[in-house]
């Protein structure tokens, strides 16, 4: 899939090939822009504000034409299509798709959701689950990237099949 956008992107957008990353419903396709040299320099404030600047800018400038490949990729690859830049140090998410998932939790578990609910930390079970897997993705971030290293291992090995049965 890397590939297609690669190939389907204009080449002056991003500084090098954008990040795909597809789960079930979605790809999110996230471009690192090219260092803004009008920046350099700047006390603190107005740096900020021109990099938010320069990401409104480059959105706008590139809203249709994303439109239309996200058109063409979510036919093509039966998911949506989210878009965001990295300027900087900070990640900037245009779109991103919030899927609902149903889970069954026992009576500790929900005192645990109930517990940041109670103390303003989420505004409802939903929001602490999220919240809950955010703190855990932050954390294990490097485990997490083993783990889906080798689930892609496995990916490309059922791929391949047993070849050589008759």
């Amino acid at each position: 899939m890397s590939a297609w956008f690669a190939s389907r992107l204009p080449e002056n957008w991003f500084a090098e090939s954008p990040k795909v990353v597809v789960d079930r419903e979605e790809i999110t396709v996230l471009g690192t822009l090219p260092p803004l040299s009008v920046a350099e320099g700047l006390p603190d404030l107005e740096r900020v504000a021109a990099m938010e600047g320069y990401v409104e800018r480059f959105r706008e400038e590139t809203r249709e034409r994303r439109i239309d490949i996200a058109r063409e990729a979510e036919h093509r690859f039966r998911r949506k299509v989210s878009w965001g830049v990295v300027v900087g140090d900070e990640t900037v998410m245009f779109t991103t798709l919030s899927v609902p998932v149903m889970t069954r939790l026992r009576q500790p578990e929900r005192q645990v959701l109930d517990t940041l609910v109670a103390a303003g930390v989420a505004r409802s079970r939903s929001d602490a689950l999220a919240w809950c897997v955010r703190l855990v993705g932050k954390h294990t971030d490097s485990w997490l990237a083993d783990l889906r290293d080798a689930l892609q291992h496995v990916d490309r090995i059922r791929a391949e099949g047993p070849g050589g049965l008759d």
